[in-house]
C-alpha cells in the first residue's frame, strides 16, 4: 500500500479493480478545505484516460510491475511472439499491445511490461529511435543535396518514411518510431 504523498508518473496502481498508470499528477493545497490530489489516469488494458481526484493521505494499492527484455521472433495470427533474453521463454502479445508494430524487425530487443501477480504481459515500450535499413526507394541522382525534397522509402520492417533524395537502397537511416520520421542516415551502401 502506497499514499498519495508516494504518487510518480508511471506508478501503477489498482483503482476500481483495474490496473492503471499515472500519466501525471498534481498535489492542490486549497485556502479552504483539505488537500488533495488531482491525476490522471491511464487503463493499463484498455487505454481509456480517466481523471480522478484523491485525498491526500489516501492509501491506495500499488501493483508490481516488472520490466523484462524481449526478443521479437516473429508474427502470426495469435499476435507478435518474443522471448525473454533471460529466461528464453517465449510469449505472444495481441498486436493492440505493440504500438509502433511497423518499426520492429526481427531479432530486435524491446522491453515488456509485465504483471508479476499474474505473469499477464500488459504493455511494450519501444526505444525512441530504431536504426533499419532501406530496401527499396528511387535511386539518388547526381546532384541531389540534403535540403530539398524528399521521396518514399521501404525499410527492411516494412515500415515507409519519408527520406532526402540522397538516400540510397543499402542504406541504414535512424527514424523516430513517435513521429515517423527520418533523423538521419548512419551508414551508407
Amino acid at each position: 500500500m502506497a499514499s498519495t504523498s508516494d504518487f510518480r508518473n508511471g506508478l501503477t496502481i489498482v483503482w476500481n479493480g483495474e490496473l492503471w498508470s499515472i500519466i501525471e499528477f498534481q498535489h492542490v493545497k486549497p485556502g479552504k478545505g483539505g488537500a488533495f490530489v488531482r491525476t490522471k489516469l491511464r487503463n493499463v488494458r484498455t487505454g481509456r484516460v480517466n481523471d480522478n481526484t484523491f485525498r491526500a493521505g489516501e492509501k491506495i494499492e500499488t501493483a508490481r510491475v516488472e520490466r523484462h527484455a524481449h526478443q521479437f521472433l516473429y508474427e502470426d495470427d495469435f499476435g507478435l511472439h518474443f522471448m525473454n533474453t533471460d529466461s528464453y521463454e517465449q510469449i505472444a502479445i495481441p498486436l493492440a499491445l505493440v504500438p509502433s508494430r511497423d518499426y520492429i524487425k526481427e531479432g530486435a530487443v524491446i522491453d515488456v511490461l509485465i504483471y508479476a501477480e499474474t505473469g499477464e504481459p500488459l504493455a511494450t515500450e519501444l526505444p525512441k529511435t530504431v536504426e533499419l535499413a532501406v530496401v527499396e526507394t528511387d535511386p539518388g541522382l547526381k546532384g541531389d543535396t540534403a535540403t530539398g525534397g524528399s521521396k518514399p522509402a521501404r525499410l527492411e520492417s516494412g515500415a515507409t518514411v519519408n527520406v532526402p533524395l540522397f538516400i540510397n537502397e543499402g542504406d541504414v537511416i535512424r527514424v523516430n518510431i513517435e513521429s515517423g520520421e527520418y533523423l538521419t542516415r548512419v551508414s551508407s551502401s
